[in-house]
């Protein structure tokens, strides 16, 4: 059940109890229970929504736009800094990252190379001959080979470490750390600029909804000692 709908409840059922058994104690429980669960439930739902005639109210997806610049500033200040960037590439701490490429050149289509091989030989002295034998078409048999092969050949060169050492300090140069910089904080600004109000307010919910909670559970529970307080100082 929802700790601060059960909250309320039971505030309320002690300020019934109180109020039908003419127990002045147990009612300024329940009244200062319920009041402070109450009002700081009022207070969390006025975070998130619209209240009409109260001023402040649905604040979150109000300045959504003031969320999402500081989300930016976060993300940039905070995770994508030069240091970080230096350190994920091998300039820190002397963690080195795998900068194997092996993963990429598995994905990408090597066909184009084939095709420009097959171009290379049309345009040459042995052009002439390849239309004696059939012409382009009796090279396709060639091209799996070729790919796999040349694919082989491209992942054995970028495992090599002097080729991993003149990466990474390619990566290092100034003007590249600007540019990774700079597209990274392109990608951010791009998925931030698909929020909505509507999207910041649900994600700020699911993130905090259940801190929240807690929030009207020791409102009732603050409010229910300083009724047993005031109950006891009228006696």
């Amino acid at each position: 059940m929802n700790k601060s709908f059960l909250t309320n409840l039971l505030a309320f059922l002690l300020l019934l109890s109180g109020y039908f058994s003419k127990q002045a104690v147990l009612l300024n429980i329940g009244l200062f229970a319920l009041a402070g669960a109450l009002t700081n439930w009022i207070a969390i739902h006025m975070l998130f929504e619209k209240v009409p005639g109260f001023y402040g109210s649905g604040v979150i997806p109000a300045r959504f736009e003031e969320f999402k610049v500081g989300i930016r500033h976060l993300m940039m200040t905070q995770f994508f800094t030069d240091e970080n960037i230096d350190r994920f590439l091998g300039g820190g701490d002397g963690h080195r990252p795998d900068l194997h490429l092996a993963p990429v050149i598995e994905g990408v289509d090597l066909s184009p190379a084939f095709d420009a091989l097959v171009a290379v030989i049309k345009a040459s002295s042995l052009g002439g001959m390849l239309g004696l034998i059939g012409g382009e078409a009796a090279l396709n048999p060639l091209k799996e080979p070729f790919i796999l092969t040349l694919r082989k050949s491209l992942i054995h060169m970028t495992q090599d470490e002097a080729f991993i050492e003149m990466l990474r300090e390619e990566l290092e140069q100034p003007d590249v750390m600007a540019d990774i910089k700079k597209q990274i904080e392109e990608i951010i600004e791009k998925r931030l600029d698909e929020l909505t109000p509507q999207l910041v307010k649900t994600i700020i919910q699911d993130m905090i909804r259940l801190h929240l909670g807690w929030l009207v559970v020791w409102g009732g529970v603050f409010g229910a000692l300083i009724g047993l307080i005031a109950a006891l100082l009228e006696v």
